[in-house]
């Protein structure tokens, strides 16, 4: 291993405000999961994300995961039903359903986003209610990566069969699509801060509601579905998955930063464009056209199985990519190997198309972040560059 300081494939930076409230809760011993910090750090999301006559409403809670389980809670999904799950993404897009007693169905991805293909979704929907005389409870769409998903082209498929669409926004805090924050366009939507994410309370997600309504209610499971009275009364199944007053502090520092965060990994994306455009075989992913503005929370690259690449034993072109980067001491990761491929998904129903698994043999994730610079990139591409025979 070199000597060479370790280039983190991403990590938040702390912008200097999250002591001041994390001072002032400790201060006021006020470190339970409510307070102050959480409330602010719910405004300002709301005011971060939504246009001022929105009807939504944000509810902070313990973990992205979290999130996603509540807002399959809120949608009603239980034992027996089926949710189209997108294949490509992170297993907590699907492990929540499972919590619920419900199956995923899994539903592969198209080339231009890497996210859930609505053309085969409305294939899938139509295919499950054949074959169980039901409709699926709800869709999962995953903006992966940051790259906002065809959400116009969704909608309209979800609306056909009128089934709920439940955003997994976890990785594309900023990112927008036709001007439009992603997180907000499903009836519910989900975001993550946990360590690596565009912004961090240390670990923590939050969920986006319809409306006032529905956050309260979103707010009850969410602290052990307590009733108003004076003993403690129970009448639903809740959840322990507020927020901490210390950790929305962290919160409140970063949106001070938020934006700055978002600019920077934009500005990582355009350095690996300029470096990448004359190298044959090694293709970046893009915003497809002008609705699609990402905010390249991971900056990723496909490459062409063809390439020869020094230290490649059989191993693949991205993979002895991602070891002679590591010789480096650069972390770099594998696309997200699809859920229909993961053990413990065996058996789930999955419609493919090969974009997913394509995706996988043949791509990578390289560092972005704030803590990645020109150095860094410098070192990056060099190591790249220098794979490649």
């Amino acid at each position: 291993m070199t000597g060479k300081e370790r280039v983190l494939l991403c990590l938040c930076k702390m912008g200097g405000r999250e002591q001041e409230f994390i001072d002032k809760a400790f201060a006021d011993n006020w470190v339970a999961p409510l307070g102050p910090n959480v409330d602010g750090f719910e405004k300002d999301l709301e005011k971060f994300l939504l246009p001022p006559e929105s009807q939504k409403r944000i509810l902070a809670v313990a973990s992205g995961t979290a999130a996603l389980h509540l807002g399959l809670v809120m949608l009603d999904v239980k034992q027996g039903d089926e949710v189209m799950v997108q294949s490509l993404t992170f297993s907590a897009s699907a492990n929540p359903v499972c919590y619920q007693g419900a199956t995923p169905i899994f539903v592969d991805s198209e080339p231009d986003t890497w996210n859930i293909d609505p053309i085969l979704l409305d294939e899938v929907i139509s295919d499950r209610k054949a074959k169980t005389g039901k409709l699926p409870k709800a869709i999962v769409v995953v903006d992966l990566y940051g790259m906002p998903a065809k959400m116009d082209e969704i909608q309209q498929v979800a609306d056909k069969w009128n089934i709920p669409v439940l955003e997994d926004a976890a990785e594309a805090l900023g990112s927008t699509f036709k001007q439009k924050m992603c997180g907000t366009f499903g009836r519910y939507g989900v975001l993550s801060f946990n360590g690596n994410k565009m912004i961090t309370t240390s670990g923590g997600g939050a969920l986006i509601c319809p409306d006032e309504r529905l956050h309260n209610l979103a707010l009850s499971y969410a602290t052990q579905s307590r009733e108003k009275a004076p003993w403690y009364q129970h009448e639903r199944i809740g959840y322990n998955y507020r927020l901490s007053n210390i950790s929305a502090g962290i919160g409140r520092g970063q949106m001070y930063v938020v934006e700055e965060h978002i600019s920077h990994h934009r500005q990582v994306q355009a350095a690996y464009r300029e470096a990448f455009k004359n190298i044959d075989g090694v293709y970046l992913h893009e915003n497809p056209g002008p609705d699609f503005d990402s905010n390249f929370w991971l900056c990723t690259v496909i490459f062409d199985p063809h390439l020869k690449v020094k230290g490649d034993d059989g191993c693949g072109v991205p993979e002895a990519i991602r070891r002679n980067l590591e010789a480096e001491n650069i972390e770099s990761r594998p696309i997200w190997k699809p859920m229909h491929l993961q053990p413990f998904f065996e058996g789930c129903p999955a419609y493919l198309n090969g974009v997913s698994e394509r995706l996988f043999q043949n791509g990578l994730c390289l560092p972005a972040g704030p803590y990645v610079g020109e150095k860094e990139i410098e070192r990056i591409v060099k190591s790249l560059k220098n794979s490649l025979k």
